[in-house]
């Protein structure tokens, strides 16, 4: 259960880590992008941050934890966020401008997708 789903593929903990640096990626973006007109923001290189951290190596206890904690605090954020800034164009990574609404609708479409591939049987 530790190991890569298959050559070349995250294993199920570095899927999970991977979703705990997009949780604290777009925590920043939510936050930011609330205090300005036009938000920039770097990409980041998600294959180096799950080899950084070392997920394979963690144990689910602390993943999870991890994971649901900043998840709650990501959903707090997106809850709160005004009307009046969910149209506040957002450049992330150099990429096309989105919304702030846009950015955060993907945020839980990307995470229902890696939840899926955790959860799909061997």
């Amino acid at each position: 259960m530790s190991g890569p789903r298959a050559a070349g593929k995250w294993s199920r903990k570095e899927i999970l880590g991977h979703l705990i640096d997009s949780a604290a990626n777009n925590h920043q973006r939510f936050v930011r992008a609330q205090m300005v007109d036009v938000f920039e923001w770097p990409g980041y290189e998600q294959n180096e941050w799950v080899r950084a951290h070392g997920y394979r190596d963690q144990t689910w206890t602390e993943l999870l934890g991890l994971w649901l904690a900043l998840n709650s605090l990501v959903g707090r954020v997106i809850e709160r966020v005004p009307d009046s800034k969910a149209n506040t164009r957002c450049i992330i990574g150099g990429g096309d401008a989105v919304t702030l609404e846009w950015l955060m609708q993907d945020y839980v479409s990307h995470l229902r997708h890696h939840l899926s591939q955790i959860l799909e049987p061997t």
